[in-house]
């Protein structure tokens, strides 16, 4: 895991620049921040890339970037520079699709962060070097990548199904999934030679992802930041509230307009008014 990627460390300056502007800027960061109703009612889907470049702190940052970079070397050595860049963004969009479809009845919801893509990095280097030894910050101990895969899918599904934190498990699930599958699809002795760590990840996680799409009822999830949803509030419920609620914002800026004058609007009623004016 020390070898270096020069993708890695490309990928690093990205989140840095997008982190920092989005960290100065309230309004860059609610432009390309994962919110649902803007994805699936607005159709804004370059939110779903987009949000995995910003972070809500520099610790956040630096999680995700430290396990990225120490992750990433044997990765973009053994398969190649074009794989990882495939494994990469494919894992940050599956992760988000995944998210989507768990939060889709939550309009409100919204995530940022690179974990997912960082996580379908991690599980493409478990399941093809399941031997190596995984380390904790801090700690002197190691154990085997394949036993740390076990524990974090088994925990991961846990939490997407406990509620009990705002972590984005669904997210790490979703993009560890599609890290493993674009390995083994790249690797694919890796399934003969590794079957044990496969089936140790893959089986639990499919499985939960398929009860998850076959019976999402059964979630109807809540976090700490997003209480009291209504559950029975359709795509096309939110979508009439979403048009009534700009007319009102528009309407209320073009009174303003009448009384004060253009120069009295802010930067953000300047910015609405534009859109509206180019639908």
């Amino acid at each position: 895991m020390n070898e270096t990627s020069i993708i890695a460390l490309i990928l690093i300056l990205i989140n840095l620049l997008v982190t920092y502007q989005g960290l100065r800027s309230q309004v860059f960061f609610d432009r390309f921040k994962f919110e649902v109703d803007r994805i699936l009612i607005h159709k804004e889907y370059k939110r779903i890339v987009t949000s995995g470049f910003l972070h809500v702190g520099w610790m956040h940052f630096a999680s995700n970037m430290y396990t990225l970079y120490a992750f990433s070397g044997s990765i973009e050595n053994y398969l190649g520079i074009i794989p990882f860049i495939l494994i990469y963004f494919a894992s940050l969009i599956g992760s988000s699709l995944f998210s989507l479809f768990v939060h889709r009845n939550h309009g409100d919801y919204t995530a940022v962060g690179a974990s997912g893509a960082v996580s379908g990095i991690v599980f493409a280097s478990i399941v093809l070097f399941p031997g190596m030894g995984i380390g904790f910050l801090f700690l002197p101990i190691h154990i085997p990548a394949w036993l740390f895969g076990l524990v974090y899918v088994v925990y991961t599904i846990y939490g997407v199904k406990s509620k009990r934190d705002n972590i984005g498990h669904e997210a790490h699930l979703g993009g560890l999934v599609i890290g493993v599958l674009i390995a083994l699809m790249l690797q694919p002795s890796a399934i003969i030679t590794n079957t044990f760590t496969v089936l140790a990840i893959l089986l639990p996680a499919i499985g939960f992802i398929a009860f998850v799409l076959l019976k999402p009822q059964a979630l109807l999830i809540d976090n700490l930041y997003f209480k009291n949803h209504d559950q029975h509030l359709t795509m096309d419920h939110r979508y009439n509230q979403a048009k009534a609620s700009k007319q009102k914002e528009i309407d209320t800026i073009l009174d303003k307009i009448s009384n004060k004058g253009m120069s009295s609007l802010s930067e953000k009623e300047k910015r609405a008014l534009e859109e509206y004016s180019n639908r």
